[in-house]
């Protein structure tokens, strides 16, 4: 499993990491130990760069996932 997708996994399943993620989200990404470009696909909030860090294939179902930071900057979906 990829880093981001580990990532994303534990802000979904973890309120202090979701929480620390909307209250900053560059500064928990980085904390976490994700690198400039897997905060930057995952910023971009695109669907198809998101699914190329995570290793998912894109013709799969999947279930969506929006992120939003608190202070408006940050949104995201993965597929």
């Amino acid at each position: 499993m990829s880093k981001l997708l580990t990532y994303l996994n534990l802000i979904d399943e973890n309120a202090m990491m979701r929480e620390a993620f909307l209250s900053d989200p560059r500064q928990a990404m980085t904390g976490y130990g994700l690198g400039k470009a897997e905060q930057q696909a995952l910023a971009s909030g695109d669907k198809r760069v998101i699914a190329r860090f995570t290793g998912s294939d894109m013709d799969e179902k999947r279930t969506v996932v929006f992120i939003t930071a608190a202070n408006g900057q940050l949104s995201a979906a993965a597929g």
